[in-house]
C-alpha cells in the first residue's frame, strides 16, 4: 500500500503544526488545514485516508464538516475521521460518535494514543483494500 494520507484540521497554527511534525516522524504523509471550510475543501480534493479534526474553528466547526461528508459525499463518507477536541464532555464525545466519527480525542494530545488509533485505522483500511470492501 502507498503511503498513507492524514489531514490535519485545525485552527491553532501550534497545535496543527506538531502534529503534521508528529504524524510525518511516524511515516505518514501529513496535509493541513486551518479550518473547517479549507478542510471540507481538501477532503473533497485530496481524498485523505484518514482525516483527524478539531470540532471549534472559524468558518466551518468539525461536526459540519462531518456532517457536510456524510450527508452529500458517499463516495468518501467510510474515510475514518477522528475527533481532537478540547470538548471532553461526555455529550460532546456521544456526539461526536453518534454524527459518524470513528473515535474522539481530546486534548491534550496523547500522541502514542492517536498513534494506536491511526494504527487501527490503517489496519481496516488495509484489511478493507484486501478484501475488496471499501472503507
Amino acid at each position: 500500500m502507498s503511503k498513507i494520507t492524514i489531514l490535519c484540521i485545525e485552527d491553532e497554527d501550534d497545535i496543527r503544526t506538531l502534529l503534521v511534525e508528529e504524524l510525518e516522524d511516524a511515516g505518514f504523509k501529513a496535509l493541513q488545514a486551518r479550518n473547517g471550510r479549507e478542510g471540507l475543501e481538501m477532503i473533497l480534493t485530496k481524498w485523505p485516508d484518514i482525516v483527524i479534526c478539531d470540532i471549534t474553528m472559524p468558518e466551518m466547526d468539525g461536526h459540519q464538516v462531518l456532517a457536510e461528508i456524510q450527508l452529500n459525499h458517499p463516495e468518501i463518507s467510510n474515510v475514518p475521521f477522528i475527533f481532537l477536541t478540547a470538548l471532553a464532555d461526555r455529550e460532546n464525545v456521544i456526539a461526536g460518535l453518534q454524527g459518524g466519527a470513528a473515535d474522539y480525542m481530546t486534548k491534550p494530545i496523547d500522541f502514542d494514543i492517536l498513534l494506536a488509533k491511526i494504527t487501527g485505522c490503517v489496519t481496516r483500511i488495509e484489511n478493507d483494500q484486501k478484501t475488496g470492501r471499501a472503507f
